[in-house]
């Protein structure tokens, strides 16, 4: 199938100013993009799409997806639910994800070892639609770090697997391999509200992750870490984590130490749950709000210095804001756009690159995902609004007019499915005259 979309205003993910102009999309990638006064696209047996000035962009990419949290509560609500009821609800987070204009998503962890892996492949296959994605492993943490719920009295499970020394932190990673997964997620440090490993703590040691990257980068996967206290980053570092997730308490030998390697690896703050869980504490009166609140302050704050350090010293940063929890729900992931520029000081411009074009790059596809550029693959969104004036248009689902994943078109819907197929005839030939045929 062939598509000319026509008469947009193409922002094409290189940072660069957009320009009116066509492209063409055969099959599922782009096979030309023609600026407004230049040679016009000879394409008669197209489907011609008249974007009537709408700004098309490139797919958005989630940078820290966990499509198996299902807008929990509290994290022994992922152990609890069985697995099928899992892979149901995390197939409704893919569709919705993929309705907010996320084409693509590398996720940071996954509730259970082969919940992403069974999701991946069955949106690879066509068995429903969804975001390309990259499967993590369950969040590998140690005996009383984040997520490890257990007590002595009580066995929880959550969304954590607890090792403990080099060689469980072995076993355990080379399983989660074995059955598929593209990343190991690593909790180098703690959170805001375990007691026994806080955020600015570093609670597995230099050997166990070097455990972890070593069975990684055997069979060429990679390895991810939560990681907000500043000696977490530099273990991280030290033993050669890909992703580095959080980075927030990060002093300046472990932001040198990330300069660096910023052609090696990717960070994302992941601001989204903080701003959101700080939003739903200011409305709660109880001393115990009040103490998390405090915490969660500390880490915006840190975040915020750290972020706007990152940007100035050029080190790759994807969006994602760990999404799927009660206070930042799954398909609300465009929020972290406009965090980055209300929060670190991006331009919007600089925003959208870090969820378009560096999103490309941690999918590891850079190449051919993030950019409209002839050969790319056509992950596309068409958006009724101008995200570089107001990046918050991109969190209104009723302002992206269509999402592209491959050349195939999508349109998103408010309930479930949360998007939808559009059939060729739908944006194709009506009364004998092109025109665009949105579904809205």
């Amino acid at each position: 199938m062939r598509l000319l979309i026509e008469s947009a205003r193409i922002w094409d993910g290189s940072g660069a100013a957009p320009f009116a102009g066509s492209i063409l999309v055969e099959g599922e990638r782009i096979a030309a993009v023609c600026p407004a006064g230049g040679a016009a696209l000879a394409a008669p047996d197209a489907i011609r799409i008249d974007a009537r000035g709408m700004f098309l962009m490139p797919g958005l990419v989630e940078g820290h997806a966990h499509l198996s949290f299902t807008d929990i509560s509290r994290g022994t609500v992922l152990g609890e639910t069985p697995p099928e009821d899992h892979a149901l609800l995390a197939m409704d987070a893919a569709r919705k994800l993929l309705g907010a204009g996320f084409t693509s998503a590398c996720s940071a962890a996954s509730a259970k070892i082969r919940l992403d892996v069974a999701v991946r492949d069955a949106i690879a296959r066509g068995l429903f639609d969804g975001p390309r994605l990259l499967a993590a492993s369950p969040e590998l943490t140690v005996t009383g770090g984040l997520g490890d719920a257990r007590r002595l009295h009580l066995h929880q499970e959550s969304f954590g697997l607890a090792v403990d020394g080099p060689d469980e932190v072995r076993r355990a990673a080379r399983l989660c391999l074995r059955e598929g997964c593209d990343t190991i997620k690593l909790n180098i440090s703690g959170d805001f509200g375990v007691e026994s490993a806080l955020a600015d703590t570093a609670v597995m040691t230099d050997a166990e992750v070097a455990a972890a990257v070593e069975a990684a980068h055997a069979i060429d996967r990679r390895v991810a870490a939560h990681a907000r206290a500043s000696e977490a980053v530099k273990r991280a570092l030290r033993n050669g984590v890909d992703i580095v997730y959080h980075c927030d308490f990060a002093d300046e030998e472990a932001l040198d130490m990330l300069e660096a390697a910023r052609d090696r690896i990717f960070v994302g703050p992941a601001i989204g749950i903080v701003h959101a869980r700080l939003a739903t504490l200011s409305r709660d009166p109880s001393a115990q709000a009040r103490v998390i609140a405090e915490r969660l302050s500390r880490i915006l704050e840190a975040s915020c210095r750290t972020y706007a350090e990152m940007r100035r010293r050029g080190i790759r940063v994807v969006i994602g804001g760990d999404y799927g929890f009660a206070d930042n729900p799954q398909g609300s992931n465009a929020r972290d756009i406009a965090h980055f520029v209300g929060l670190f000081g991006y331009s919007p411009a600089e925003a959208l690159v870090a969820a378009t074009r560096i999103g490309g790059e941690i999918m590891r596809r850079g190449d051919e995902l993030g950019m409209i550029r002839a050969r790319y693959l056509a992950d596309l969104l068409l958006v009724d609004g101008d995200p570089l004036a107001d990046p918050r248009v991109l969190e209104d689902r009723a302002r992206i007019a269509l999402v592209f994943k491959g050349g195939a078109a999508y349109a998103p819907c408010d309930g479930p499915p949360h998007v939808r197929r559009v059939a060729p005839a739908e944006l194709g030939l009506f009364g004998g005259r092109p025109e665009m045929s949105v579904p809205r």
